[in-house]
């Protein structure tokens, strides 16, 4: 369910979150599904149980899980996920990949045929990874 790349310069918790979101993003992952417990996550990644609820705080306090004391942690609704924050975040990631894509001669048509393959990956279900 849950792949981390050890090698990564990226850290681990930091990895774990974002496969949380794409997760959630694409699907694989319901509004009020339950995660596994940090216990059992960090017996299968073998990996401290303090790393994994590192991830799971910061996705909370993103508001992209919500914690059940005494139950465990659960996907947020996605009428309750912090969609324009989300956006701005993604927007100012992607004018900064824009700017960067202009300087290297990227055209319009090129930018346009980019989105409409995104479009496409997350029709079927897909992602880069």
């Amino acid at each position: 369910m849950f792949e981390l790349d050890i090698r990564s310069r990226k850290p681990i918790y930091e990895q774990l979150m974002d496969r949380v979101k794409e997760m959630i993003v694409y699907g694989s992952l319901q509004p009020d599904e339950q995660l596994p417990s940090v216990r059992a996550l960090s017996a299968q990644l073998t990996v401290n149980p303090n790393t994994i609820q590192k991830a799971y705080r910061e996705l909370e306090r993103e508001g992209y899980i919500y914690s059940v004391q005494g139950k465990g942690s659960f996907v947020t609704p996605a009428r309750q996920q912090p969609q324009q924050m989300k956006r701005d975040e993604i927007r100012a990631a992607l004018l900064k990949q824009m700017i960067e894509a202009v300087h290297f001669g990227f055209t319009q048509l090129e930018v346009d045929a980019i989105y409409v393959e995104a479009m496409q990956l997350k029709e079927r279900g897909m992602s880069l990874d």
